[in-house]
Order: C-alpha cells, then sequence, then structure tokens
C-alpha cells in the first residue's frame, strides 16, 4: 500500500522535523506553496510560512545594497541571487533570503528557473539570512546547513537590533568574524550603521552615504562607518 501525500496542515512549520526526501520535495516543488521557504538537511526539513513584513523586505535591500554597491566600487566580480533554492539531492537544500557569488564562479550558473543543482554547481560564495523570527535557527542549525553545503562565509541581519553575526565557514569549523574575507576588508559594523540609518532615512540617501564612505576609502584602507 502506498502511503498519502503528506498534506501542509499536517506539518508543524517554523520548525526541524524529520522527512525523508520524497516527502521533502512534495512540498518544496508543490506550486501552490511558492511562499514557503525550504530546508532539508540530512534528514530534517524545516518549512518557513510566516509573512514578511516591512522591516525584514527593507533589511533585506539595505545588505544586498551594501554588499553590491561595495563590489562595484572595489571592482569585484559578483552575483546575486534572491529567495533562490540551492539543492544538494536528497542531502540538504535551502533557500536564504539573499546569496552572492563572488568572483568568476558565477559564470558556469545556468539561465533557468530550476533549483541550483549543488552535485554539479559551486555552492555560493556568501549566503545572507535576514532574520525576523527564526534567529536561533538562523545562527544554529542553518550556519551547519550552509557550512555543510560548502559555503564560503554566512551572515545573519537581526532585524530588532540591526546587529550582523557573521562566520567564516569551512569543512571543519566555523569562525566568527567582524570583517569579511570575502568582500575583503569590509566592516560588519559599517553593515549594521546601514541597517540603522535605514529606520530613519530613505534608500537614496543610504546608498549616497555609502558611496562616499567607499570612495574615500577605496586607496586608503578598510571603510569605517
Amino acid at each position: 500500500m502506498v502511503n498519502p501525500l503528506l498534506l501542509i496542515t499536517t506539518v508543524p512549520t517554523d520548525t526541524w522535523v524529520k522527512a525523508d526526501w520524497e516527502d521533502f520535495l512534495t512540498f518544496a516543488d508543490d506550486p501552490t506553496l511558492v511562499n514557503g521557504r525550504f530546508y532539508y538537511d540530512q534528514g530534517d526539513m524545516r518549512i518557513e510560512m510566516s509573512p514578511l513584513g516591512i522591516a525584514h523586505g527593507s533589511n533585506n535591500s539595505i545588505v544586498s545594497t551594501v554588499i553590491v554597491l561595495y563590489a562595484t566600487i572595489k571592482m569585484i566580480p559578483i552575483k546575486e541571487l534572491t529567495n533562490t533554492t540551492f539543492r544538494k539531492t536528497r542531502v540538504q537544500e535551502a533557500q536564504p533570503d539573499i546569496a552572492f557569488y563572488i568572483g568568476e564562479s558565477f559564470r558556469s550558473l545556468p539561465y533557468n528557473n530550476a533549483p541550483v543543482n549543488l552535485d554539479n554547481l559551486t555552492p555560493p560564495t556568501l549566503v545572507v539570512e535576514i532574520s525576523a523570527s527564526s534567529l536561533q535557527d538562523d545562527l544554529n542549525r542553518k550556519q551547519k546547513l550552509y557550512q555543510r553545503l560548502g559555503v564560503k562565509e554566512y551572515w545573519v541581519a537581526n532585524v530588532s537590533s540591526s546587529q550582523v553575526t557573521a562566520f567564516a565557514l569551512s569543512t571543519g569549523e566555523a569562525i566568527a568574524i567582524r570583517t569579511s574575507g570575502v568582500l575583503p576588508n569590509l566592516p560588519l559594523a559599517l553593515v549594521e550603521e546601514a541597517l540603522r540609518r535605514s529606520q530613519t532615512e530613505d534608500d537614496g540617501a543610504i546608498s549616497r552615504w555609502l558611496l562616499t564612505t567607499f570612495q574615500a576609502s577605496s586607496n586608503a584602507g578598510s571603510p569605517n562607518p
């Protein structure tokens, strides 16, 4: 007898639950659940269906702006992917808020709407999660998930405090950092200052401040907030 497919109403969301890969795919590949976020890690899955508000959306935009403008000024090749699925078949899957390929590795990516197949392609260099209601999970289980996927650097932006927690990842360890290694000499304090400014300033004002800061420091060491 074939077991019936699981229903979304029977599975708790925003927590990790045991699931085999086939059951996970019934959710992750269901077009009626396009607003969900899906994670899988070695026999456990997490489905996030919580609505996202202005603070989350603003933080997402500001962090993206900081990274792209910095790469632009420093002439660093970069490719940003928002809400993109990264899949290692039967082992791991993640759908981070933002992911970046830094350097030339993005040129091998196919231009399609399928999940990024990490069986054949390199993982993103930098992953960012904007944390509104999932802070503890972002700092713990997801950090380990991205480490196993081969991501080099992982940031968690806390919506409530405008703080950024970042890790340099390798196979054997995750080291807390306050200056990016994949975006050389970019201090996380500057990202936090941009997040604080976003509560009272418009995006154009923040972009102008960032450009002035980056340009002033382009030939003279690290930028300061």
